[in-house]
């Protein structure tokens, strides 16, 4: 499917989208942007764009379900999606007074999903980020789910951190315990829960925590949760201490001076690691994707991290990995796609070579049509791999499907839109895409119509 088809067949079609420009910058509130909201949605369709071709020629939607209201009269949106046992988990996001927690769904009929329950609910916060994994430990052994929390007044006395839960019955979760961010910030942003050696580990994404602070927490932290009642911070990840072009000379935990003179934002805004728990992944905005090793959870070492060209935005906002963890998918979060002295794009999609991790080899770039669309596009949020497709987020852009067999030539092979697209995430479970709209709640698209296999596994 050749891009230029895409758009040219939906303005045909007088099926306009996206027209209206978003006016919410990258997720920066520093950097003069707001949070995000309604006004990232794409315009009205009579009915969803849809298309594909080689393995994504027959996807569908069958499902869209709208969040269930937990409070009388108040309508939450959505944030990130993900998938464990037959369970889907939707966060939810600040629109509204927040305090929405995550939302669980019943998807052994992915054709009709079924909100079951909902917990998490800490006041005044919103709970975005939700990741659940098995657990075996003297403590705890079960289902284990971990979820940010962020304030939505940083100055009011509600508590960021993260929140940690037993889902091993989905449908009646229970609370086990929290950690506190108290750097001053909102809380955490993103976390990964993660398994090394059968021991539980949280990293987390506190954004502004080193900057609000004045460099007496940091924005990443290593969190043992091995007794989820009583987590603890083993580690704090400093960029002054490992990396020669940061120092307290040009960064303040916000603002930083790259070696060509022209100052940037970085900070920390997601983390994840490789499915063995060894190596991290820091996306740390215009510091790029730091990797560490952390073997030794108490003692990470630096290994390297991405780049960008002097013109380049760089934003890293989220990453994932591809062939074996030789690859790496670094998605790049611009709203704001006219800056003077850089190039004038939305966010998009870089993937590099990381065979040797100290020296991450940029392979291709992957742009959609609304990348180079000014004003009216859309920036690429959060990247999903399986196999050797690559499923990518774009709010009003809806959810791409691209080819990564060769990761140096990408190709996009299914676009997803559906009316008033604000996709957020995208999670893929065996034979269906899970999508979380932000305004329309859980949109579950079919890969296969012959294969009609349940969501099951998770990441």
């Amino acid at each position: 499917m050749k891009k230029k088809r895409l758009l040219n067949m939906t303005l045909a079609g007088a099926l306009t989208f996206s027209l209206v420009p978003a006016t919410a910058f990258a997720h920066d509130e520093l950097g003069g942007g707001g949070e995000k909201g309604e006004n990232l949605a794409g315009e009205e369709l009579s009915v969803p764009l849809l298309e594909g071709t080689k393995n994504m020629d027959h996807w569908k939607e069958v499902a869209a379900v709208q969040l269930q209201e937990v409070k009388e009269g108040v309508s939450n949106t959505t944030a990130d999606v993900y998938s464990h046992k037959g369970y889907a988990y939707l966060g939810t996001h600040a629109a509204n007074g927040g305090e929405g927690g995550v939302r669980v769904f019943d998807m052994k009929d992915p054709a009709n999903p079924k909100e079951v329950t909902s917990f998490a609910h800490h006041e005044g916060t919103w709970q975005e980020k939700v990741i659940v994994k098995s657990v075996n430990t003297p403590s705890f052994k079960g289902d284990l789910a971990a979820v940010s929390v962020q304030k939505l007044d940083r100055g009011s006395d509600a508590t960021g951190g993260f929140l940690l839960y037993d889902v091993t019955n989905p449908e009646n979760p229970e609370k086990l315990g929290f950690w506190e961010d108290t750097s001053g910030a909102r809380g955490t942003h993103e976390l990964y829960l993660f398994v090394q050696d059968g021991k539980p580990y949280v990293l987390t994404a506190n954004n502004y925590a080193d900057y609000y602070s004045d460099g007496e927490k940091m924005d990443v932290h290593l969190v043992d949760v091995s007794d989820p009642s009583a987590p603890e911070s083993i580690y704090q990840f400093n960029p002054r201490d490992y990396i020669d072009e940061v120092s307290d000379e040009n960064y303040d935990g916000y603002n930083w001076t790259d070696e060509d003179g022209v100052r940037r934002a970085s900070f920390a805004h997601s983390v994840r690691t490789d499915k063995n728990g060894d190596t991290a992944y820091l996306s740390y905005w215009d510091l790029g994707t730091i990797i560490l090793d952390i073997q030794n959870p108490e003692n990470p070492v630096y290994l390297g991290r991405t780049d960008f060209a002097p013109t380049v935005q760089g934003a890293a906002h989220s990453s994932t990995l591809a062939k074996g963890g030789n690859i790496l998918i670094e998605t790049r979060e611009v709203f704001g796609p006219v800056r003077e002295g850089f190039e004038s794009a939305y966010g998009y999609t870089m993937i590099y070579d990381i065979q040797d991790k100290t020296n991450p080899k940029l392979l291709s770039s992957f742009k959609t049509d609304f990348t180079e669309t000014i004003p009216g596009g859309a920036t690429v949020h959060d990247p999903k791999v399986r196999g050797n497709t690559l499923y990518l987020s774009h709010y009003s852009g809806g959810v791409r499907a691209v080819d990564i067999t060769d990761p140096a030539n990408p190709v996009e092979v299914g676009a997803y839109i559906p009316s008033q697209s604000n996709i957020w995430g995208v999670y893929v479970d065996r034979n269906y895409v899970l999508a979380s709209d932000m305004g329309q709640g859980l949109k579950v698209l079919q890969k296969n119509p012959n294969n009609e296999e349940a969501p099951h596994e998770d990441e």
